[in-house]
């Protein structure tokens, strides 16, 4: 059994592996990617997401009496509506493939990043593990900040009962855990250590951003995805190990989204 996880471990073999580039132009090249990559993803939706915030805030009602919606549908024919919902999942995989084909044009290969498949079970079982010392504590902290009005109700799944639902659901979680744990735990910590930046910043940098594009839950949402974000990144700077990540995050997902279609008909604390 693994130990529990020490920062300085962690801090001290994350710096080992990656080095900083020492050409004043390629660093700023580097930079420039970065920038560019956030911009087109994640970071994007953590300023579209500062902004529905603010909004909640501003809006007459308290925000544990406002909903975010999340698998919305997007058409009341059907098979139209799937489209849409398929390029939904198009574009996280698209997400999930970008940080790995720029760090290819740098020699950077998905080894490097922590896809690697030797002990598959083994790291199936710290997945599941993960999974649970998130989850846990994930929906405790949701129906408090609910209670104590910092959060917005979430409904998981807004899609109509259709064939395909739980389909294009898991699809969907399988996509936000491959786009987020490679985009922004993978290259973004790759990246930041090229670049020069100390490694408690870029831990703190990574997690800051996961909660940044989840504030559109409200404050408990932020915090609670921060936290994730520091576990998920000490355990990668650790262990260099990416498909426990991406495991831990799909089932989180999966839970939230099926969870919530199957049971909010029939329960009122979510």
């Amino acid at each position: 059994m693994r130990r529990a996880l020490d920062p300085r471990e962690a801090f001290a073999r994350y710096t080992a592996r990656f080095a900083p580039v020492s050409d004043p132009h390629v660093r700023r090249l580097l930079i420039a990617e970065v920038v560019v990559v956030l911009l087109v993803t994640f970071g994007l939706s953590g300023l579209y997401a500062v902004l529905d915030l603010v909004s909640a805030v501003l809006a007459p009602d308290d925000l544990a009496d406002q909903t975010a919606a999340l698998n919305v549908s997007r058409s009341t024919h059907s098979w139209l509506d799937l489209a849409y919902q398929l390029l939904g999942v198009l574009r996280l995989t698209a997400w999930a493939l970008l940080p790995l084909v720029v760090l290819a044009n740098t020699g950077i290969g998905p080894r490097a990043v922590g896809l690697v498949r030797d002990r598959p079970w083994r790291q199936l079982g710290w997945g599941l593990a993960l999974t649970a010392v998130i989850g846990i504590p994930g929906l405790a902290l949701y129906l408090g900040a609910v209670a104590t009005g910092f959060n917005l109700q979430v409904a998981a799944s807004g899609l109509t009962e259709t064939w395909w639902r739980p389909i294009v659901l898991i699809l969907s979680a399988a996509g936000n855990g491959a786009a987020e744990e490679i985009l922004v735990v993978g290259y973004l910590l790759v990246r930041l250590r090229q670049i020069g930046v100390p490694p408690t910043v870029a831990l703190i940098s990574t997690a800051v951003l996961r909660g940044s594009y989840h504030l559109y839950q409200g404050f408990g949402g932020g915090v609670g995805n921060l936290a994730m974000g520091i576990v998920f990144a000490l355990w990668w700077m650790r262990t260099r190990r990416l498909w426990p990540l991406i495991v831990a995050h799909t089932l989180l997902d999966v839970v939230a989204f099926l969870g919530y279609a199957l049971l909010a008909p029939h329960v009122t604390w979510l």
